[in-house]
């Protein structure tokens, strides 16, 4: 998998990375332990601003997909949701995320078989998330 960022997105450029690097961790092309390229390198690769990197993996830290250590830079590690809280902020994305199916003609059986397709996909997408 190749990180593409789209310059005239309205989605913010480390939200774009953000979103492409918990994606290969999810579908199992980043796993644990891989170690992420430096700031600066992200950056230069991806034609950003290292800024944005830093941001990016400040983020992912934060919301615990990754650990940055001085020594070994920013490592794939993801934390379990032990607190509860990202379970919290799914129910809250999908019944805004249903809403909007229903809204739109979509039916409860069609967003369920939706639902349960992207998750099955998610462990077919193997393969290498490459930077640059």
């Amino acid at each position: 998998m190749l990180i593409r960022l789209d310059m005239a997105s309205a989605t913010p450029i480390y939200v774009q990375l953000r979103n492409q690097i918990v994606m290969g961790i999810g579908t199992g092309a980043l796993k644990v332990g891989k170690k992420l390229p430096t700031v600066r390198q992200m950056a230069a690769d991806a034609g950003v601003n290292t800024m944005t990197v830093n941001k990016t993996y400040q983020l992912l830290k934060a919301e615990g997909f990754i650990e940055i250590d001085r020594r070994r830079g920013a490592v794939v590690n993801p934390v379990e949701d032990t607190a509860g809280v990202f379970r919290e902020k799914l129910e809250g994305e999908l019944a805004l995320l249903g809403a909007e199916a229903k809204i739109k003609g979509m039916n409860e059986q069609e967003f369920l078989q939706l639902c349960e397709t992207i998750f099955e996909n998610l462990s077919g997408q193997t393969g290498s998330l490459q930077f640059g």
